[in-house]
């Protein structure tokens, strides 16, 4: 009986599919049929039911499933002991953060890390979802905004300002809007989980709500910043994705006398998995990254 293969099973009953599984697991799909296959051949039963249109655990399956989310679980354990006794991490760490992010916070620091640590396996995700952590398998992963109250832990890596932009042409049409208010006659973009609210700090401390009725709605800012540089309107970007597309002029930073809008970004993880040094450690290292970045790079 392989891990592999309990760790094939246990996938495929959260992901409800063998395809789900794979892409989850970022291995074949044909490796995940072919590890239930081995599995059920291991303990001599069906464990799930192939019909034509859906995937279901047999009476077998259902009772093998807690022993084998306990395996997978004893073996973690198992491994974070070593950790602790050998002060070198190893394994697979998971990590799971939105596109914008995972390129422009994640993807950056992750070369030094793996050199520092070369017996540590990264997964990245970039499921521009709030992943199940415990349940798809997830270390860590990068929140932006407000923490929904959960059991998971939390560290603030630092703080991301909005910066309303737009391209030069289109700003050459439609012409430069020097208040929050002269917004609403442009044509305004945003990203999904944005509020239909823009809010800026005045230079005497006020704050300005300016009411945004977003038309063009991208699914996160990398997409967004690609309508923005094609002239499409103005919508509010990172400052870490817009900082160096305004420095090359291909976008426009609106409403400097204004404090844009700042948004918390996290990392977030199951209480249990801070027992593996490798997820505290790299944690650290990210917050070092970001804190770094911000610290170099001009308002």
């Amino acid at each position: 009986m392989e891990l592999a293969d309990i760790r094939a099973f246990v996938r495929i009953t959260d992901e409800g599919g063998v395809s789900a599984a794979a892409r989850a697991l970022g291995i074949p799909k044909s490796s995940i049929s072919r590890g239930l296959a081995r599995l059920e051949i291991g303990v001599g039963a069906i464990l799930i039911e192939r019909h034509t249109r859906q995937l279901r655990l047999s009476d077998a399956g259902r009772l093998f499933l807690p022993h084998a989310r306990r395996i997978l679980s004893d073996v973690e354990e198992a491994g974070s002991a070593l950790e602790g006794l050998t002060g070198e991490p190893r394994g697979t760490l998971r990590i799971n953060a939105a596109v914008t992010f995972a390129v422009g916070l994640v993807a950056p620091m992750l070369p030094a890390f793996m050199r520092r640590y070369p017996n540590v396996r990264i997964v990245l995700d970039t499921e521009n979802r709030l992943v199940d952590l415990a349940r798809e398998e997830v270390d860590v992963a990068i929140r932006v905004g407000q923490l929904a109250d959960s059991d998971l832990m939390a560290r603030k890596l630092g703080t991301v300002a909005l910066w309303p932009c737009a391209s030069p042409a289109y700003l050459a049409e439609r012409g430069v809007p020097t208040t929050p208010d002269a917004l609403s006659g442009h044509a305004l973009l945003g990203w999904l989980d944005r509020p239909s609210e823009w809010v800026f700090g005045g230079a005497d401390g006020t704050q300005h709500r300016t009411p945004v009725p977003v038309g063009t709605v991208a699914p996160e800012p990398a997409v967004l910043q690609m309508l923005l540089m094609g002239g499409a309107g103005i919508g509010r970007l990172p400052d870490f994705l817009a900082r160096p597309r305004v420095a090359a002029g291909e976008l426009v930073r609106l409403l400097p006398d204004y404090r844009p809008e700042s948004v918390d970004v996290h990392a977030v993880y199951p209480a249990h998995r801070s027992l593996s040094a490798k997820v505290p450690l790299f944690v650290d290292a990210l917050r070092a990254h970001v804190v770094r970045a911000q610290d170099n790079e001009p308002p």
